[in-house]
């Protein structure tokens, strides 16, 4: 992923492209992540609605104890 995103170390791209010359299975793999990569940069981060029902949850319940007048 380093290599694809032009991360990885001149020393280590060295060794990569050494590799992907050699080795043609390697590149298969390489072309499968360069075509996923802009699925990656699209990804949405969100919430599990359990996480949103929890926060939904404990906001009813304190405004429900505000809201009761204390004596």
């Amino acid at each position: 992923m380093r290599y694809l995103y032009k991360e990885s170390s001149p020393e280590l791209t060295v060794a990569i492209e050494a590799a992907l010359k050699e080795d043609w299975m390697l590149r298969e793999k390489l072309e499968v992540l360069k075509s996923s990569t802009p699925e990656l940069d699209t990804v949405i981060v969100a919430p599990r609605m359990e996480v949103i029902m929890r926060v939904m949850d404990y906001a009813r319940k304190t405004a429900v104890q505000e809201s009761v007048p204390h004596h």
